[in-house]
C-alpha cells in the first residue's frame, strides 16, 4: 500500500514538474444535443479526449481556424454556452476485455445483457495508423460460408472485403449469422457489429448465435439506435481496432458490419448538426474517406493472421446505384446482392446471381473447386436468363435442347440455393468433416448433371 502510494505521489510531482497538469481550456459557444461549437483550443488534435466542467466527456470531432467541433459520448448534466472545456492531453480511447468474448458489449467495456463492467479492462485507440502495403500478403484462403451459391460460386477469402447488399428483410444478417456459425472450431474469431439496431433486434441476434453453439468465439458490439449518435459512429472503428490487435497475434477474424447505410446517415447527421457543408444526398464530401478508411483495414497479414470484413447495406427498391452503395462497392472486392423478388419467391438465401460477383473468385479455391463452380456459373446464368422468358410456357411444347436446359438449371438453382447449415447439430459433432464430403458429393453431383447429354 505504501509502495502504491508513493508511487501516485510521485508521478503527481512529475505531471507539476513537466506541466501535465496544466490544461488547454475553451469556452462553449454553440451546443445541441450531441455536439458543441467551442472556441479558444487552439492546441488540440483529432480525437483529443476533452471535459466540458464534469458536466460531459467526449472528443475532438473538428477542428477549425476560429473554433473546434466537441462530439460527446457521455453527458451528465445540461451544457450551457459559457461552460469551461479542458483538453485533457490525452487521445480518446476505447475499452475492452477479453471476457467480452460470447457477450454483447459497447465500446467502453460494459457487458449489455448483464448491466455491468467487465474486469481486466485495456485501452485501444478508436483508428489505428493504416497497415503498410508491405505488411500485407495474397489473399489465398477461402472462407466457407457454408451456403453453396457463395462458396462455389462467389467465393469469399480470408482478407477480403465481400459486401452483402439488398432490400430490407431479404436476408442479409442471415448471411452473416451462417457464416459466423460456419465458423466453429476453424480458430476464427467473429465479431457482429449492430449499428443502430433496436434492443430487440440485438437481443434475437444474441440468442440465435448462443443457441446454434457459438459463443465461444464471437463478439457483438452494439450501439442502440437510441444512443448518441456520436457513440453510434465510432462503433465500427473500434470493432476494426479490436480486430486488428487481434490479427496481429496471428488471428483470423471476421467482422460483419450490419449495416453501413445506417453508419451513414448517422454520420451525415453529426455533419449536419456540426455545420459541415453538404453535398450529394446532404452527405458531407469526406463520406467515401469515413467508409474507405474503415474497410481497407480488411486484409491477409503477412503473419498469418487476417480480417475479414462482411459489410451490410440496406437498398430500397433494389436501387445498388444509390449513392452509398456505389461508394462502398468501389471500396469492397465484390458484392453479393439479394433480389426481393428471388426471397417472395421463397428462394433463400435470396442471391441475384446475374448482379453479385466475386473480384477475387478462383484465387481462393481449390482448382477442382474452381473448374466447377466456373461452368456451374455459366449454366445457372444461361438458365436464368432462359426462365425469364419462358417462366410461364408450357415445358411440353418446347424443344427437347429446351427442356433439357430447363431442367438441368433447376437442378443447379436448387442446389445452390441450399444451405448446408440446415441440420447444425451434425456439423457440431463432426467438427466440420461432414461439411467438407458434402462439398465433394455435390460438386460431383453437378459435375455429372452437366455432363449429361
Amino acid at each position: 500500500m505504501d509502495d502504491i502510494f508513493t508511487n501516485n505521489l510521485n508521478e503527481s510531482i512529475d505531471n507539476i514538474k513537466n506541466n501535465n497538469n496544466i490544461y488547454t481550456t475553451g469556452r462553449v459557444i454553440k451546443v445541441n444535443d450531441y455536439t458543441a461549437e467551442v472556441t479558444g483550443l487552439n492546441d488540440v488534435t483529432f480525437y483529443e479526449e476533452v471535459n466540458v466542467s464534469e458536466k460531459a466527456s467526449g472528443y475532438v470531432f473538428g477542428i477549425y481556424p476560429d473554433r473546434v467541433i466537441i462530439a460527446f459520448v457521455k453527458i451528465d448534466a445540461e451544457i450551457k454556452p459559457g461552460d469551461i472545456v479542458y483538453a485533457l492531453k490525452k487521445e480518446f480511447k476505447c475499452l475492452f476485455s477479453l471476457d467480452s468474448v460470447g457477450k454483447v458489449i459497447d465500446i467502453f467495456g460494459n457487458d449489455l445483457i448483464a448491466g455491468k463492467k467487465f474486469d481486466n479492462l485495456v485501452e485501444l485507440r478508436v483508428e489505428n495508423d493504416p497497415i503498410p502495403l508491405m505488411d500485407r500478403d495474397l489473399v489465398t484462403r477461402e472462407m466457407l460460408t457454408g451456403i453453396t451459391g457463395i462458396d462455389l460460386i462467389y467465393p469469399i477469402g480470408k482478407g477480403q472485403r465481400q459486401l452483402i447488399i439488398g432490400d430490407k428483410k431479404t436476408g442479409k444478417t442471415q448471411i452473416c449469422l451462417d457464416t459466423i456459425v460456419n465458423q466453429k472450431d476453424k480458430n476464427v474469431l467473429c465479431i457482429y457489429v449492430a449499428i443502430g439496431k433496436t434492443k430487440k433486434e440485438v437481443k434475437d441476434i444474441y440468442y440465435e448465435l448462443t443457441r446454434r453453439g457459438v459463443a465461444s468465439y464471437t463478439i457483438i458490439i452494439a450501439s442502440f439506435h437510441d444512443e448518441l449518435p456520436t457513440r453510434t459512429y465510432l462503433t465500427p472503428y473500434v470493432a476494426l481496432s479490436i480486430a486488428e490487435s487481434f490479427m496481429l497475434q496471428s488471428y483470423d477474424v471476421l467482422v460483419c458490419l450490419d449495416d453501413l447505410k445506417k453508419h451513414a446517415d448517422i454520420y451525415r447527421q453529426i455533419s449536419l448538426a456540426s455545420k459541415k457543408t453538404p453535398g450529394r444526398d446532404a452527405y458531407p464530401s469526406d463520406i467515401f474517406y469515413t467508409h474507405s478508411r474503415l474497410l481497407e483495414k480488411g486484409c491477409q497479414h503477412k503473419n498469418g493472421g487476417s480480417i475479414t470484413i462482411l459489410p451490410v447495406v440496406e437498398t430500397k427498391g433494389g436501387d445498388i446505384t444509390d449513392y452509398i452503395s456505389t461508394n462502398i462497392i468501389s471500396i469492397c472486392d465484390g458484392q453479393i446482392v439479394l433480389s426481393a423478388k428471388n426471397f417472395a419467391k421463397g428462394e433463400k438465401p435470396a442471391i441475384d446471381y446475374g448482379l453479385s460477383v466475386s473480384r477475387l473468385g478462383g484465387n481462393v479455391q481449390t482448382s477442382e473447386m474452381k473448374k466447377v463452380g466456373s461452368k456451374v456459373r455459366i449454366d445457372l446464368l444461361s438458365y436464368l436468363e432462359v426462365r425469364q422468358i419462358y417462366e410461364l410456357a408450357n415445358i411440353d411444347e418446347m424443344n427437347e435442347d429446351l427442356q433439357r436446359r430447363l431442367r438441368e438449371g433447376k437442378l443447379i438453382k436448387k442446389d445452390v440455393t441450399v444451405n448446408l447449415l440446415k441440420d447444425q447439430n451434425i456439423f457440431i459433432k463432426n467438427k466440420g468433416v461432414l461439411k467438407y464430403i458434402l462439398y465433394i458429393i455435390e460438386v460431383v453431383i453437378i459435375s455429372l448433371l452437366l455432363t449429361v447429354n
